[in-house]
């Protein structure tokens, strides 16, 4: 993908990608700081020219710019992004909902202030300043304004707690519905009551360098967890049949004399190869399209006797490591598509057995390059087990910008990640 620098002309910012590296997405209301940059080791090589740059001209461009910073449109969502001295590059950026009870906002707005600053310390020194944006869309009888001038305070209470902390907040914008409202002076003052109308998608350069680099238009955070939530309807009912009937059958299999653990793990990672097989040629999964429409071909790939066994059978870690080795490639596309279509299935009593297939998302969607899912899946499978460690340990690495190359060559000669 060709390098950008992303300038913004009065307090100059810029980023070196054209996809930046995303937060982390909140977990159980934690606030959670952005990976900034990327750690590498070895010999220093040539020096790296100097990248061309992108230009971002005012507010209209910076809510045009927000989703390819993320790396998706975030939803009910406060964004924090650092900006430091050296020219104005972008660092870190913090994501994290929007309390519903604005009894909840001072502490919320405390915790996106210091994570930020204490993430941006970390990595790349304190930023000079940040952009604050708040995301947020009508409620049923509500309209845009009403939602600007209901969430005016609590970025009142934002940009308080980043001067506290010697990191004012340069530009503060309200996103909702179609209209976008500039929140710090001179631009709120200029700016209509009914707000400015959000640009149409690719307005900015930097949305445009993303275009020319073949970078799909990022989805909505929503979509993304869709695709990894369990099932509901019939086919919910459908699967817990499914399970309580794969559970009944392996029960005397595990408990009973003569159980054999070694070879239930072989047939598990016999059926993940098969498996995997079969979603690499049940298709690709497409660049353009509504992914609700990908996700229900897979899972007419998947029965629910499948999938039950699939998932019982995943949850013994020496198992689930074995299945992590589908991890590059065509062989990695597919088996990203086998372990969300395997989330889905994980409903009802059996949510908690969603750790190890969210776990494996995680990694596959890492290891292919996509740090956004990666820490999405990473989030929900420690909200399903926070003892699982395979995900707090790839959760820490992805946010710490962490390559997954060592991982990867763990993995192809056969050694497995650190027990859970």
């Amino acid at each position: 993908m060709p390098r950008r620098r992303v300038v913004v002309p009065g307090d100059v910012t810029r980023h070196d990608a054209v996809r930046p590296r995303p937060p982390l997405p909140a977990r159980s209301a934690a606030t959670r700081c952005a990976g900034v940059g990327r750690r590498t080791t070895g010999t220093p090589g040539p020096r790296v020219p100097e990248p061309p740059a992108v230009v971002l001209r005012g507010a209209a461009e910076l809510v045009d710019a927000l989703p390819h910073l993320l790396g998706f449109h975030p939803e009910d969502s406060v964004v924090l992004v650092a900006v430091h001295r050296d020219g104005g590059r972008l660092g870190g950026r913090v994501r994290a909902p929007i309390p519903e009870s604005p009894v909840d906002w001072p502490r919320a707005a405390d915790a996106v202030a210091r994570c930020l600053l204490e993430g941006s310390r970390r990595r790349e020194g304190v930023p000079a300043s940040a952009v604050l944006y708040l995301c947020r869309d009508p409620r049923s009888g509500e309209s845009p304004r009403q939602v600007m001038e209901r969430l005016r305070p609590f970025a009142t209470l934002v940009r308080s707690s980043c001067d506290a902390l010697a990191v004012p907040v340069h530009e503060a914008l309200c996103l909702s519905g179609d209209r976008y409202w500039p929140y710090t002076r001179p631009a709120a003052v200029a700016c209509p009551p009914e707000g400015l109308p959000r640009p149409r998608p690719g307005h900015s350069e930097l949305a445009a360098a993303s275009v020319l680099a073949g970078v799909p238009m990022p989805p909505t955070l929503g979509e993304m967890e869709r695709r990894i939530a369990p099932a509901r309807g019939a086919a919910a009912a459908d699967q817990v049949r499914a399970m309580d009937e794969a559970l009944a059958a392996l029960v005397p299999r595990v408990l009973g004399d003569g159980a054999d653990p070694g070879a239930l793990r072989e047939e598990t990672v016999e059926s993940v190869r098969r498996l995997v097989g079969r979603f690499r040629r049940g298709g690709t999964e497409p660049r353009r399209g509504p992914v609700s429409a990908a996700d229900a071909r897979d899972d007419a790939l998947l029965s629910s006797t499948e999938a039950a066994t699939l998932l019982l059978g995943l949850q013994d870690r020496e198992a689930r490591d074995g299945a992590a080795r589908w991890q590059e490639g065509p062989d990695g596309r597919a088996a990203l598509r086998l372990w969300r279509a395997l989330a889905r299935r994980c409903v009802a009593e059996y949510r908690e057995h969603a750790a190890a297939p969210l776990t494996l998302v995680g990694w596959t969607a890492w290891s292919l390059g996509d740090a956004v899912e990666a820490r999405i899946a990473l989030a929900r499978a420690l909200d399903a087990d926070p003892r699982c460690v395979m995900a707090g340990l790839l959760y820490a690495a992805v946010n710490e910008g962490l390559d997954p190359e060592p991982l990867r060559r763990a993995l192809r000669t056969g050694r497995s990640f650190a027990g859970d």
